[in-house]
């Protein structure tokens, strides 16, 4: 069976990527205010709350990356072998994620102790 192709106009395209682009710049700038706020209030949770900002931000940027190859699909074939490594990419992510906040955690209750 042949895949029909997807007709996007390019000028959809170049819309979708500029988008993409103005939207990844507002996340960073908030990103940025966001590490810089936490930065000056410290506090028991700083780090874990650090390390969670940190992860949602390579998150997003894993977000925005696949929106661009989406972008740029060429058939329904391609966009669902992009959404199938992204997934998998994103449940292996979130996996080391947890066991790194995990470990953190863990570290914080034994200096309590």
């Amino acid at each position: 069976m042949i895949e029909p192709k997807l007709e996007v106009p390019a000028e959809l395209r170049d819309l979708a990527e500029k988008t993409i682009d103005q939207a990844e710049k507002a996340f960073g700038m908030f990103f940025d205010a966001a590490t810089k706020s936490m930065s000056s209030v410290p506090g028991p949770g700083t780090e874990v709350s650090k390390q969670a900002l940190v992860f949602t931000e390579q998150n997003m940027k894993s977000a925005f990356e696949h929106a661009r190859k989406l972008v740029h699909a060429t058939d329904l074939q391609e966009a669902m072998r992009i959404q199938s490594d992204f997934l998998r990419s994103q449940f292996t992510s979130a996996g080391d994620h947890m066991r790194q906040m995990t470990g953190s955690l863990m570290q914080q209750g034994k200096g309590k102790s």
